[in-house]
């Protein structure tokens, strides 16, 4: 191994390469990993020196408040390769911002944007030959933090470890996909910390999708927890309905995360010409739609899928199938958003950003 020292951060390199053993065209997502990961300690009340290295396991004490207590937060990005082989991203500083408001919410300790943005960078030129170029491909970048201090008493830790992973990533849903919009289950609660990425979060939707698979369904669209008439998220994405011509979502709240992907394909739509309206939307207006022929279509939104269309739901063990129609909004609106990300069109927006 070789050692690298700078100012900000020190870089351990690996000394040989996995690379040449990875078929970079029969991928599943979130299964293989770079070469180099990026690791920062938050101990003694301040953020130590950032080191890249080697991915590999880490010890952690079995006490440590992560397997306790839960304290654990993560984001979800992707860094893109041109056709001159420059690395791109794609509105890096709103997942910085939005890594920090979560580690606020849980009672972490806000991760520098040196740190975070110095050592993604500089991750991310290490490990370049893992970004391919073309479109569909893209790396996917994965930024945690858990607490790591030591003890069983229910307060907040005194010690982090915040991480970047990187992973090579094609699509991450295939195949046609129907939803369960559930009646029981909530992804959140008012006061709780649905707006935060917090891991706590999506082990709760495992139970209530598993049900759902069992019934045939891929994922669930979640409804409030209060009376469970008002359609939320679409899995672990947001969800978009399309009644006639209008695309309707639902607004952000301490239930909904503050989506990325979500807030893109909003600013497009509109560019586009598209009316959109962000208000509650009520599981009443959807069956209704669905019976009069006025609901066109569904699709979530999301870092990993980007965009899924969604073929039909069940509600109340009534299935509705969805028309297909073409030129559909779901297929504009990805073919746009992937086309910028890959710098195949102008980002008119100035989303993407050159590592």
């Amino acid at each position: 191994m070789s050692t690298t020292h700078t100012n900000k951060i020190d870089i351990i390199k690996a000394p040989t390469s996995k690379i040449n053993e990875v078929d970079f065209e029969n991928l599943s997502f979130g299964s293989v990993f770079t070469d180099h990961l990026m690791e920062c300690d938050y101990t003694n009340g301040e953020w130590q020196k950032p080191v890249i290295k080697p991915y590999a396991p880490f010890l952690l004490d079995p006490s440590a408040r992560v397997f306790h207590y839960g304290q654990a937060i993560f984001e979800g990005m992707k860094a893109y390769k041109d056709d001159e082989d420059a690395i791109w991203l794609f509105r890096p500083d709103e997942n910085y911002k939005r890594f920090n408001s979560s580690a606020v919410r849980m009672a972490m300790p806000e991760v520098p944007e040196d740190v975070f943005m110095n050592g993604l960078n500089q991750l991310l030129q290490l490990d370049e030959a893992w970004i391919k170029k073309g479109k569909g491909n893209t790396l996917y970048i994965r930024p945690f933090m858990i607490a790591t201090g030591k003890g069983v008493i229910a307060n907040p830790s005194d010690d982090y470890k915040f991480m970047i992973i990187l992973s090579p990533a094609k699509s991450y849903y295939s195949g046609e996909v129907k939803v369960l919009i559930a009646e029981h289950f909530s992804r959140a609660a008012n006061g709780g910390i649905g707006a935060a990425k917090a891991a706590g979060n999506y082990a709760a939707q495992f139970y209530p999708t598993s049900l759902a698979n069992k019934e045939g369904f891929q994922q669930v669209i979640w409804t409030d927890d209060a009376t469970h008439t008002k359609l939320e998220e679409a899995g672990t994405m947001n969800v978009f309905f399309r009644i006639n011509d209008t695309l309707y979502t639902a607004p952000t709240s301490e239930r909904i995360l503050d989506g990325i992907t979500r807030k893109s394909l909003i600013e497009m739509a509109k560019k586009d010409g598209i009316t959109v309206e962000v208000r509650p939307v009520l599981v009443s207006e959807l069956v209704e739609a669905s019976k009069n022929g006025t609901l066109k279509e569904i699709f979530g939104a999301g870092t990993a899928a980007v965009v899924n269309p969604i073929i039909g739901f069940s509600y109340q063990d009534v299935y509705y199938e969805l028309p297909k129609i073409e030129n559909s909004y779901a297929s504009q609106l990805k073919e746009e958003l992937t086309n910028i990300q890959h710098k195949l069109a102008e980002d008119t927006f100035g989303w993407t950003v050159k590592v």
